[in-house]
């Protein structure tokens, strides 16, 4: 279980399960251009270029007053296209408890988008009925993003939202934010659009020290690199332009990035590397 100490933040990741995703389906991330990367071998490319790795985690973050859960991953007893269109029966609860959380003691939960690999543990099934995981819990979610994201004509969208969002919404727990809403005085969510309309990534600064928990503006660090390599954004323009803007940010901020996908050892610093940036683990 990876752990890295903010200042006075803890963040854990807890996984629910490795992702490796054909190299093809990211356009531009040939074998050959892969190579020319050498930081991404062994931890973020497979050994014949063929896969990108990625992992569906959920990052724990411990601050003064504040236990936060950010991303909530697939969750279980939900059949997914990510999954294979089988659901899942994962031990995260037991590794929930593992890192010394509880579902009653998590204090807010933020989802940085709505897709079903980042709310699947907003609830749980008990007695056939979906219910809140963290009943004590502020779910923060992003206003222009729902009120998009609840607008998208797609079954498994309109599923997820009857499994994921809608039981939060009748237990009263949610809370519409917007996009650079102050959650602690050592944590803030920021914009981060373009992979969604609503999208945002949730920095932490304490006691002079940065980091930064992505969300999906950046799906693999090959893309630290090559911000114009795209997979699944809903405005792919705005999109590089926003990876653009943080990474050159984050990198002349000295800013602990904390991958919502990427795979171990998922958190490194953004270095330039002549006119571009790699990935420093």
């Amino acid at each position: 279980m990876l752990s890295w100490q903010v200042g006075r933040v803890q963040i854990t990741r807890i996984v629910e399960m490795d992702l490796p995703v054909p190299a093809e389906f990211m356009a531009g991330a040939t074998p050959a251009e892969l190579r020319k990367l050498p930081w991404l071998y062994p931890h973020f490319v497979s050994a014949d270029d063929s896969t990108l790795n990625l992992s569906v985690h959920a990052l724990l973050v411990e601050a003064p007053g504040l236990r936060l859960v950010v991303d909530t991953c697939v969750g279980n007893g939900r059949p997914r296209e990510i999954t294979g269109g089988e659901p899942l029966a994962g031990p995260f609860l037991e590794q929930l408890g593992d890192a010394g959380w509880s579902r009653e003691g998590v204090d807010a939960v933020v989802c940085t988008h709505l897709h079903v690999d980042h709310v699947g543990w907003n609830t749980m099934l008990e007695n056939g009925k979906w219910v809140p995981t963290f009943p004590k819990a502020r779910y923060l979610i992003g206003r222009s993003e729902y009120e998009f994201m609840s607008t998208v004509d797609d079954e498994e969208q309109q599923a997820m939202l009857g499994d994921s969002i809608k039981p939060i919404f009748d237990a009263g727990l949610v809370e519409l934010v917007e996009l650079d809403h102050l959650i602690s005085p050592e944590i803030r969510l920021a914009p981060s659009i373009g992979h969604t309309p609503g999208h945002v990534s949730v920095m932490i600064e304490s006691e002079g020290k940065r980091a930064v928990i992505t969300g999906d503006m950046a799906h693999h660090t090959c893309q630290v690199a090559h911000p114009d390599w795209t997979l699944a954004d809903h405005d792919p323009k705005t999109a590089v332009l926003t990876r653009s803007r943080l990474f050159a940010e984050w990198a002349d901020r000295d800013t602990l990035v904390i991958g919502s996908h990427f795979a171990a050892p998922t958190a490194g610093h953004i270095v330039r590397d002549g006119a571009a940036f790699r990935f420093a683990v």
